[in-house]
């Protein structure tokens, strides 16, 4: 058990928005991950809760094992300013965020915190995998998502990614934009990216209307990082563009591609998108 004194060699940061039925699952796969050398640590921020979400995340101390918790209690809403609060409390080297419905494999804590361990500034995820929806729309939807190149190029960092403290420092507080984890991947080089040999679940919504509005949401943070900060750019990573992988995706799941078009149709008619949506 760490103690005041003692530092632990990873942060773990949630911000959780009316996250009840999905942050005890988060944290009860976090505290059986492989033991982290140094220790570690886990602050969940909720932010403008209605829910439970506050007190699930306590109830799940009796299963923290080695891995201290800490809860903070917002009254208002907001990733941005979630990120900062957990951030304004964490003693880690390594510091880590992890979205409160993403559910990681044993090894993903202990392997990213070893990424990160050197000098130079460094950012790491893991291996994203799609579970199954129980929705039969989002379902057919996954089957063609699954595909799409930004998940099998470079290091998506989708749900959880994580920097050590000589990367941190490349900006101040967090910004009060739409696509957080795109900012911070794009704040690293290619070169300064590391994927780690573990696997982490990333659910999608569920629903034709909840997948129009996250996408929505989706292409609006792209937007804005375009336009307020266009020089991160040229740090995304190569992938294929053009109609070949799009041919070869919708072959082995057409009704999948049937149902990505339908959807991103809905998104062109209606643009928009900055109001909150849950990630997925």
């Amino acid at each position: 058990m760490l103690t005041e004194d003692h530092a632990p060699r990873l942060s773990v940061i949630i911000p959780a928005h009316n996250e009840a039925g999905m942050i005890g699952d988060c944290l009860r796969a976090l505290f059986a991950s492989d033991p982290v050398p140094g220790g570690a640590e886990v602050i969940v921020v909720a932010n403008g809760c209605r829910d439970a979400t506050v007190q699930e995340a306590k109830a799940c101390q009796e299963q923290a094992r080695d891995w201290a918790l800490t809860v903070l209690d917002l009254p208002q809403g907001g990733k941005p300013g979630a990120l900062n609060a957990g951030e304004a409390v964490a003693r880690g080297a390594v510091l880590a965020y992890l979205d409160a419905d993403v559910v990681v494999s044993p090894a993903l804590a202990r392997r990213i915190a070893k990424a990160l361990e050197g000098p130079e500034p460094g950012y790491a995820s893991g291996q994203v995998v799609i579970p199954a929806p129980a929705n039969r729309f989002s379902r057919v939807y996954a089957g063609f998502y699954r595909q799409v190149p930004f998940f099998h190029h470079g290091v998506p960092g989708c749900g959880v990614f994580a920097m050590n403290r000589a990367g941190r420092v490349r900006w101040g507080a967090w910004p009060e934009i739409i696509s957080d984890d795109t900012f911070a991947r794009l704040n690293f080089t290619p070169e300064e990216r590391h994927v780690v040999p573990a696997t982490y679940l990333w659910p999608i919504v569920e629903g034709f209307g909840a997948l129009v509005r996250v996408r929505r949401r989706q292409d609006a943070g792209v937007a804005e990082i375009a336009q307020r900060y266009p020089a991160l750019l040229a740090h995304d990573d190569a992938r294929p563009r053009g109609p070949d992988w799009v041919l070869r995706a919708a072959t082995r799941a057409p009704l999948g591609f049937l149902a990505y078009v339908t959807v991103a149709s809905a998104v062109r008619l209606r643009p928009g998108g900055t109001g909150w949506a849950r990630g997925r």
